[in-house]
Order: structure tokens, then C-alpha cells, then sequence
């Protein structure tokens, strides 16, 4: 669905110099776990694929409209492609739904790929350091007090929520892991 030439342009959109995390390797590990699901149909998987090339497609830690932006380009770039215009709702209904990673409970595919772009809070403690220390670096222009207040407010509202990852499967292959590296990583910010 997706181009030689579009994919290009992603690739080079996920390598810009003052990405550390939201790069080609979160891509592609968020491709490996569609990959591995045995659940779904190839409508789907393609569907998942798209929004996942596109949903951080347009970042910049500095704005508060990366997912929207990101939307309007895959809807560019799909029409121009020759996608239909349903598909293109759907990609653009999925990237959206990775603002806030919420999503109604009957939403199979959204919650599919909320959890997937989520994971990493599930990985193991060096791999999340490691993911923890890229945000950071991601956010460089915001002064350490701000950064830490502000981190650990939003980490903390992910631990109150009832459950970290909308999908059951991931839910229970990563919650009690994110859970965990929520709660340390919230700990060393207010140290």
C-alpha cells in the first residue's frame, strides 16, 4: 500500500537528527509485533502496517499536534497513492487514536495498536532505561526541573489508569513489566 518513494520519505522523516526514540527501529519493532499476531486477517495487518509508518510520521517534542499532522499526511500521501478514501479514514481515525492512547472497548484494531505503540513501557528494565533516556534527550530544551515535574505527571497518570494497554494480550504479556518501570522511573524523577 505503501510506496517505494513514500517509504523513502519516511525513512527519512524517522532518521531526522533530534529523533532519539520516535525513530525507524520503534517503527520496526511496532512492525514486528503486527508481524507476530496470528489474529488477525491481512485487511487488518495492512491497516496496521499504514498507520504504523505513519503515526509518528511528523514529530517535534516542541509542538502538541505531531499525531495530527502525521494524520494529514498519510491522508495526503494515501490519496495520492490511490488509496481509497475508506482507508484512509481508518488509517487516520488509527493515528489519531496514538494522541492519547484511548480508545472505546469495542475497538479491536485501535486497541491493537495503542498497546503496540505502548510495549516498550512493558520491556525489560535495560531496554526501558535505555527508551526513558531517548525521551529525555527528545526533550533537551525543556530544563531538568520542568522535564522531571512533567514526566513524572504524565507517567503517573498512565499507573492510575486501570490498565495500561487496551488489548488483552498485550495487557497481559507487558502490564505488570510497565507497571513496574512506570513506578521505578517515576521514583529516580522525584528523587
Amino acid at each position: 500500500m505503501i510506496s517505494g518513494a513514500v517509504r523513502d520519505e519516511l525513512i527519512a522523516r524517522y532518521s531526522e537528527p533530534h529523533r532519539r526514540y520516535h525513530t525507524v527501529t520503534h517503527i520496526e519493532d511496532c512492525l514486528a509485533q503486527v508481524a507476530a499476531s496470528t489474529d488477525m486477517d491481512e485487511n487488518q495487518r495492512t491497516l496496521m502496517d499504514v498507520a504504523i509508518w505513519f503515526h509518528d510520521a511528523i514529530y517535534d517534542a516542541t509542538r502538541t499536534d505531531n499525531e495530527a499532522e502525521s494524520a494529514k499526511l498519510a491522508a495526503d500521501r494515501l490519496a495520492a497513492e490511490g488509496a481509497s478514501q475508506a482507508f484512509i479514514d481508518e488509517v487516520v481515525r488509527l493515528i489519531l487514536l496514538t494522541a492519547g492512547h484511548s480508545v472505546q472497548a469495542d475497538d479491536v484494531l485501535g486497541a491493537r495498536l495503542v498497546s503496540i505503540d505502548l510495549s516498550i513501557l512493558g520491556a525489560e528494565p535495560d531496554r526501558y532505561d535505555a527508551y526513558a533516556a531517548a525521551i529525555r534527550e527528545e526533550y533537551a530544551h525543556v530544563p531538568e526541573p520542568l522535564y522531571r515535574a512533567g514526566r513524572a505527571a504524565i507517567l503517573g497518570r498512565f499507573l492510575e489508569s486501570e490498565a495500561l494497554f487496551a488489548d488483552p494480550i498485550w495487557a497481559e504479556r507487558f502490564e505488570a513489566q510497565a507497571r513496574a518501570n512506570l513506578t521505578r522511573e517515576i521514583a529516580d524523577l522525584t528523587a
